[in-house]
């Protein structure tokens, strides 16, 4: 029988390694560790990440457990795995069954990769984001318009491999209809009532459930989820009559919602304090002006870096006015605009070009030289000037390959 185990790795004063339990026991497994190992011990103190190593040595392979003293490792009980956590972690007192050791595992190291490369978001960030979806918490993604909430949401029902259902509540003017079903009549059948896609979404197990906009949905919508988000009910009343037939979720049922919260948002309702309530909310930033910068040339490496790094910049400009006191702008440019710029240049479009067909239109040119239009324009003119039109694509460094 294998037995985990957890210790806490970090560094002495003379930077040796050192792995303590709970307990405050200390291990010596340096000698039993390889070289790649030992790297992935260091990268997880750096980084303050965790990581699962095996271990054996020549003669008993995996065959080691840690003995109760300071001393090195003795033969007495046989284990091949060792969780090692970085020094910020804080080790449970009880022993940690093996279930939630591969969830630890899962949260803290095998998630980090299935993180798209597209999706800019912060590690801690994400590893709440999956822990939450497997703990079946109901999850409110939060930020402003294009930084990625839908597609944080689809990431990581993609990499928990679990039954997905998409609904853009936004968009919905019959929230019953869409949420519980419909009644109809028919010569032959007489009256009778057809279940929605929700019903059988809510009735599938481990199923997560994508609410796309709840902000904008009808407050009759938000009623109706009442009942079904309340981690104490779970159901789904197909009547407001009394006594009407309800519906009760499956096991392990997730619902992750998204959401424009703020006063720039005109389109958007003021949320139900007992709806936001029902959720653990996880807030999405703005790109900063590198990182955008990052995913723009990730999407289009053929197109010049100085193009990409002028669209980073005019964007990484418009977000940190919107902070300002007194903003001359309502709202900054999305990283949604931000690639569309990007893809308009790879297409053979001018910067001024696919500013004045994707950008302008989105802000107010009432008030003339004082409007939002002409303060973002004397923003994007600047690197208009410079040459950053010219050399679009990155012909020299084709070239030379």
């Amino acid at each position: 029988m294998t037995n985990n185990f957890i210790l806490s790795a970090s560094r002495d004063e003379n930077k040796n390694l050192v792995f303590t339990s709970a307990a405050g026991t200390v291990f010596d497994l340096v000698s039993y560790l390889d070289e790649s190992s030992i790297r992935k011990v260091k990268q997880a103190i750096s980084f303050k990440q965790n990581v699962k190593i095996s271990f054996s040595d020549d003669e008993n392979d995996g065959e080691f457990s840690a003995s109760a003293t300071k001393s090195p490792l003795t033969k007495t009980k046989p284990f091949t795995e060792l969780l090692v956590l970085g020094e910020d972690y804080v080790e449970p007192a009880a022993e940690v069954p093996a279930e939630q050791l591969e969830i630890l595992n899962f949260i803290h190291n095998e998630s980090i990769g299935l993180k798209p490369n597209l999706l800019k978001m912060q590690p801690l960030s994400w590893k709440y984001l999956v822990r939450s979806a497997m703990r079946g918490k109901n999850i409110m993604m939060t930020g402003p318009a294009g930084c990625g909430k839908t597609m944080a949401a689809k990431s990581v029902i993609s990499a928990l491999d679990r039954p997905e259902f998409y609904f853009n509540l936004g968009a919905t003017q019959d929230p019953r209809s869409v949420l519980i079903g419909n009644t109809h009549f028919d010569k032959e059948k007489g009256t009778y009532f057809s279940e929605s896609v929700f019903v059988e979404a809510i009735k599938t197990p481990n199923a997560v459930i994508l609410l796309d906009e709840l902000s904008r949905a009808h407050p009759d919508a938000w009623n109706i989820l009442m009942t079904v988000l309340d981690q104490g009910q779970r159901y789904l009343r197909l009547d407001e009559k009394d006594g009407s037939d309800t519906i009760n979720v499956a096991d392990g049922v997730t619902f992750i919602a998204t959401a424009n919260i703020g006063n720039e948002y005109t389109s958007t309702r003021v949320m139900d304090k007992a709806l936001l309530d029902r959720f653990i909310v996880i807030e999405l930033t703005p790109l900063s002006a590198s990182d955008e910068l990052d995913l723009l040339k990730y999407l289009y490496p053929d197109v010049a870096t100085k193009s990409l790094n002028a669209v980073a910049e005019i964007c990484g400009a418009t977000r940190i006015e919107v902070k300002t006191d007194n903003p001359r702008i309502g709202t900054s440019i999305s990283t949604r605009t931000s690639v569309e710029i990007a893809s308009l240049i790879y297409d053979g479009f001018t910067l001024s070009e696919a500013a004045e067909v994707c950008v302008y239109p989105q802000y107010d040119d009432a008030g003339g030289v004082d409007s939002e239009r002409t303060f973002v324009k004397q923003i994007i003119q600047k690197y208009c000037d410079d040459g950053t039109e010219e050399d679009l694509f990155n012909v020299e460094e084709e070239a030379q390959e």
